[in-house]
């Protein structure tokens, strides 16, 4: 039996869920990944690159494309993260990532990608029914994702808030394709990244006080 075979193969059932070994392993991986992402860990990257591998197997062999594309995008985005956080582009004092909230047109970007992408790319799921089952949704975590990571590798809090947005359709899209653990830890995601969210608000508060301490001194 080859690696991608055991993988896809049925660990255990929860509830009359069926759990596959890829789908368990890469989001338990993916649930590390987020809780370094939280602490501005610089090993969220790995992290996140090896839990996109994983489920990008998982979701390829599912005929979700707009999800294991958003693997290909974690991996991408996870290699690009390390390459600049590294580098120390956003370095606070105490050796972790500064975060800050993103000004009003980097939201604009933000959100005006997300939708033009959203149509885009279930457009072409649509185009193309073999690629997806469910192109809307499926296209919807796909571009989410990419937004959510480009925010985080940027350093912008409202990451946080693109995960949330994921997170909603990402749940029910899950459990309906048979990724039941994919499903539960979605909803972990959700506790996760309201604790973070609220971790970042205040760093990022409090990133911007010496400033205006400056400024007014």
């Amino acid at each position: 039996m080859s690696a991608v075979n055991w993988l896809n193969g049925e660990a255990f059932t929860v509830l009359d869920q069926h759990i596959k070994w890829s789908d368990m392993i890469g989001n338990t991986i993916g649930l590390i990944a987020l809780a370094l992402g939280w602490r501005r860990s610089i090993w969220t990257w790995p992290a996140q690159f090896v839990s996109g591998l994983i489920l990008f197997v998982a979701f390829a062999a599912g005929h979700l494309s707009g999800s294991a594309g958003k693997q290909v995008v974690v991996m991408v985005v996870a290699a690009g993260g390390w390459l600049a956080w590294t580098r120390g582009r956003q370095q606070a004092q105490d050796g972790s990532i500064a975060v800050r909230f993103a000004t009003w047109r980097e939201r604009a970007f933000l959100l005006g990608g997300a939708a033009l992408g959203t149509v885009a790319v279930a457009g072409l799921f649509t185009a193309y029914p073999a690629l997806s089952w469910d192109p809307w949704p499926d296209a919807y975590v796909f571009v989410g994702t990419v937004v959510a990571m480009y925010a985080q590798a940027r350093g912008m809090v409202e990451f946080w808030f693109a995960w949330l947005l994921v997170d909603v359709v990402g749940v029910p899209l899950n459990f309906a394709n048979g990724y039941a653990f994919s499903g539960f830890v979605y909803v972990i995601y959700g506790a996760l990244v309201l604790w973070g969210l609220r971790d970042w608000w205040l760093r990022s508060r409090l990133s911007v006080k010496p400033v205006l301490e400056g400024a007014t001194a």
